[in-house]
């Protein structure tokens, strides 16, 4: 017999019939004093993912913290040890980036990795943009344009739009060539955008990006005092599909925390249901972020049957069939082994989704 979650996936019909795609992000936290060893525990996380038929890895993008700064040097790191899983950021902040190199690092480690990377950013002012202006824009902070327009250019140049006029041989040895190189065919249609507006969502979709959708949202202001996370995710889902000029068929994926305790231990599931019980009491109101309101989704603990029960009744999973499920933060490598583990063998399979060696 089936389990419940399993038979309901696999009788839904339209977005959200059955998973196709199954993705996990890490933030990839490492000791200060030793952070070699945690970027090598990523990779070798990563690597797992593959072994257990996950479709995708991504790395969340952190500056001056003890996470992932780079993690394009860390994608084309893991692009040498894997062969298969796709790999993404989610997501790079553009306001730390000048967008022809960041296109140039792109392109060079999705050729390197066969055409497997999936970059996703967003735009906006740095996170404490005043404690780092001096550092990071010494001369031209009031110049810099952290708008919209500063992922055109991204996208742009990765498409192979002309960066100037000027190309071919120059002197017996140079040549020069009129737009990034290398140029990787293909690329920019893995690019990823993290919307968590609704205007943002549709900019997305009128850009013709794609999709990530995470745990964190900004409500409009129409949608009243206590809006339902879900409800709120799914019209952004909506409004980008509506906006973009692939319809229903354009990529959107989801990025809950999801934390299966299946094969956990006591000890472990404690320390699971600890941290999710200190993260809860921020999800029941809208949290006021500068001008704007901040939602945060809760986590989903428990059996794989039960978080598959709660995902099929949550209005933004039916919405897409493609995830990114976090990792939450600050656990130990073996806590992410045994998340992964029941993610891919008991989760996946409850929602539908099938390994890629199986397909």
């Amino acid at each position: 017999m089936l389990p419940r979650a399993r038979r309901r996936a696999e009788d839904f019909t339209g977005p959200g019939s059955a998973l196709k795609k199954l993705g996990f992000l890490t933030i990839g936290l490492f000791d200060p004093a030793e952070p070699a060893a945690g970027h090598e525990s990523t990779l070798r996380i990563i690597e797992l993912g593959e072994q257990l038929g996950f479709d995708s890895a991504w790395l969340r993008h952190r500056h001056l913290q003890f996470g992932i700064s780079s993690p394009v040097a860390v994608m084309a790191a893991a692009s040498q040890r894997t062969s298969r899983i796709e790999l993404g950021t989610a997501v790079t902040p553009l306001s730390w980036e000048n967008p022809l190199r960041l296109a140039e690092d792109l392109a060079t480690v999705d050729v390197l990795s066969g055409g497997r990377i999936n970059p996703g950013f967003s735009v906006g002012a740095p996170m404490h943009f005043d404690t780092v202006r001096e550092a990071l824009y010494p001369h031209t902070a009031e110049a810099e344009d952290f708008s919209h327009s500063r992922a055109e250019r991204l996208a742009g140049f990765i498409a192979g739009e002309p960066v100037r006029e000027l190309s071919g041989k120059d002197g017996v040895v140079e040549e020069f060539s009129n737009r990034v190189e290398p140029h990787s065919p293909g690329l920019r249609q893995r690019l990823w955008y993290g919307a968590g507006s609704l205007r943002s969502a549709q900019w997305a979709g009128q850009a013709g990006l794609n999709l990530l959708s995470s745990s964190v949202l900004f409500p409009d202001d129409d949608a009243g005092d206590s809006p339902d996370f879900a409800e709120v995710q799914a019209q952004q889902i909506r409004a980008f599909r509506a906006a973009h000029p692939d319809g229903g068929r354009a990529r959107a994926s989801q990025g809950l925390v999801v934390i299966p305790t299946d094969s956990a231990s006591r000890e472990q599931e404690a320390k699971y249901r600890a941290y999710v019980q200190e993260r809860t009491p921020r999800t029941g109101e809208p949290q006021q972020a500068g001008a704007k309101r901040m939602m945060f989704a809760p986590d989903v603990i428990g059996t794989s049957d039960e978080i598959a029960d709660a995902l099929l009744a949550h209005a933004g999973y039916l919405e897409v069939d493609e995830v990114a499920f976090a990792l939450p933060f600050s656990f130990a490598e073996e806590d992410y082994v045994q998340i992964l583990t029941d993610i891919a063998a008991r989760l996946g399979p409850a929602l539908g989704w099938r390994p890629r060696s199986n397909r």
